[in-house]
């Protein structure tokens, strides 16, 4: 299969599947969801994956239709049924199909799979990015289906010809990116807003802590501003799919740039370690 779509056991070629106008998805957006990249078939972070997936459904009070185990296992049969080796992998659970109402119905959850080839980037190509105020609620930590404000804000970094948008609240409290995490380089060390509600808990990101570590550079999770990351060191993008970038360009001006060789060790140190564990 050239792509594929799973849906409460159905499966077909992406384009071919279809959903119940009454899954709750379609009115509410009603449902959390998680994706991680493939390469030579190999799940790259699964564990960690699967568990954000879990807890972001527990905090919604939705129940998975099957254990840990039972999906990762599903997992790794659908991978297995598609052409490409390297893939972008996409799961999401909604609370069920009934009529419209807002109280939560007393059905089985839906559960949806999608698999598509995906290329990686090395991370090598420094990025463009905007700054926006983040309009979005404040359960930033659950990887709920309803996106449109940052659907709103990745249309506007791409007409301002840029690959991201980096929230802030008010006050200028950067939060994190349309659909990535964004850290930066201050005083040699990697600076990083915390886990509370107003971030996702980056898988990339807890990886690229990691190599920070493994590196010996200091790492502070903590809050820091619009004026931080103005005149960072370095800006750093991470995402479960283009894992670690650099930023050269914030709101058309030139930015980052002034510790290239920290930069290059944390970019080859995460990169070298997606390519050891997805090695076939």
């Amino acid at each position: 299969m050239r792509t594929l779509g799973y849906y409460n056991g159905k499966i077909d070629e992406i384009d071919r599947m279809m959903i119940p106008m009454n899954d709750r998805v379609c009115y509410f957006g009603d449902g959390v969801y998680d994706a991680q990249p493939c390469r030579n078939r190999n799940l790259f972070a699964l564990e960690e994956h699967i568990d954000r997936f879990y807890h972001s459904a527990e905090a919604v009070e939705i129940e998975i239709p099957m254990g840990r185990e039972e999906l990762k296992a599903l997992l790794k049969d659908l991978v297995a049924k598609v052409d490409s080796p390297d893939l972008f992998v996409y799961y999401q659970v909604t609370r069920g199909t009934a009529v419209r109402e807002h109280v939560f119905p007393e059905v089985k959850s839906n559960l949806w799979v999608t698999l598509k080839p995906m290329k990686f980037g090395d991370g090598t190509k420094p990025i463009q990015l905007i700054t926006l105020e983040d309009t979005r609620f404040f359960h930033c930590n659950i990887k709920t289906l309803n996106l449109l404000p940052s659907v709103m804000a990745a249309e506007r970094a791409k007409r301002a010809g840029c690959e991201e948008a980096v929230l802030y609240r008010p006050g200028g409290r950067v939060t994190e990116c349309a659909h990535s995490n964004v850290s930066i380089i201050r005083d040699g060390a990697l600076v990083t807003a915390p886990t509370d509600n107003l971030i996702l808990p980056g898988i990339a990101r807890a990886h690229l802590i990691r190599q920070c570590h493994a590196l010996g550079i200091t790492v502070r999770e903590e809050p820091y501003d619009l004026n931080d990351l103005e005149n960072a060191e370095e800006i750093i993008v991470t995402s479960s799919t283009k894992l670690v970038r650099r930023a050269d360009r914030l709101n058309g001006k030139p930015a980052g740039g002034h510790q290239g060789e920290l930069w290059e060790s944390l970019r080859k140190a995460v990169i070298d370690e997606f390519l050891r564990e997805t090695d076939a």
